[in-house]
């Protein structure tokens, strides 16, 4: 008899957050923040953001930000299926869609979540160029008139596959370490011009954090007003990303029609 597909996708999600939880769960694992408010465990977190990350790292934010009220862009494919099923598993929400198949669907389904959760965006995935920030997470940001966060994460040595993002796989107890933006507010009624614009800006900023969190897991050196990733409140830690200081801040209400032709990139 053949057992059907979603059950097959069903038991490989359960099977993989266990794993996830196991092999992720042995790493020491460290977190600096630009600005201590981004986390949404601070006493001081506002409103809600939208996170962004490079594919590669993707089991990272699986530790980082779990029971933390996220939903994550997934892909409609088989694949994203599976990691889907072992995000749920993980505590987090998700949303299907892509840039060929429930784009517009997504969209929308995005637009109704971010009133009561935050959003999680892997801005280069599931196709790539590896580290490419294509404009959606820009695009979502100026209509939905929420704020971006970028995270850059880092691992001591990881082992990398052969694909297209070389997709990072810690060693057993090594260091895992991440380097947090405050908030990154865009422009509203931004033209495609603007949207590369601050897509650029945006892409940067990603990419320096990301060479910063892999050199401090690399060194093992200690960081200033670095944390344990735990649960529970902490303390605010006050500073700035240089070279952030310059986007525009304010908190007017979402844009209507979401629906324009920008490429989504979910998170596999």
């Amino acid at each position: 008899m053949k057992i059907p597909e979603h059950l097959i996708n069903g038991l490989a999600g359960l099977l993989g957050s266990a794993a996830a939880r196991f092999w992720m769960g042995s790493l020491d694992y460290k977190v600096a923040f630009y600005d201590r408010s981004v986390d949404p465990r601070d006493p001081n977190f506002a409103c809600n953001k939208i996170y962004i990350f490079w594919h590669e790292y993707l089991l990272f934010p699986l530790k980082m930000c779990a029971h933390c009220n996220s939903s994550v862009l997934m892909s409609n494919h088989r694949d994203g299926e599976i990691v889907a099923g072992m995000a749920r598993h993980l505590g987090f929400d998700c949303v299907r869609g892509s840039t060929n198949r429930g784009g517009a669907r997504a969209i929308r389904e995005l637009e109704q979540k971010c009133r009561r959760m935050n959003l999680g965006i892997t801005p280069d995935g599931p196709r790539g160029p590896r580290r490419i920030l294509a404009p959606g997470s820009v695009f979502l940001a100026s209509a939905l008139r929420l704020p971006l966060v970028a995270l850059g994460f880092g691992y001591d040595r990881p082992w990398r596959m052969k694909n297209w993002d070389q997709f990072a796989i810690p060693r057993p107890g090594s260091r895992g370490r991440a380097v947090s933006s405050p908030e990154i507010w865009i422009p509203p009624r931004l033209d495609r011009d603007g949207i590369e614009h601050y897509r650029r800006k945006v892409e940067t900023l990603l990419n320096r954090l990301t060479a910063e969190a892999e050199a401090w897991a690399e060194s093992g050196t200690r960081k200033v007003d670095e944390q344990p990733i735990r649960r529970g409140p902490g303390r605010r830690l006050a500073a700035r990303v240089a070279g952030a200081d310059d986007v525009p801040q304010s908190r007017p209400q979402p844009e209507p029609e979401l629906e324009k032709r920008f490429e989504l990139h979910p998170a596999a």
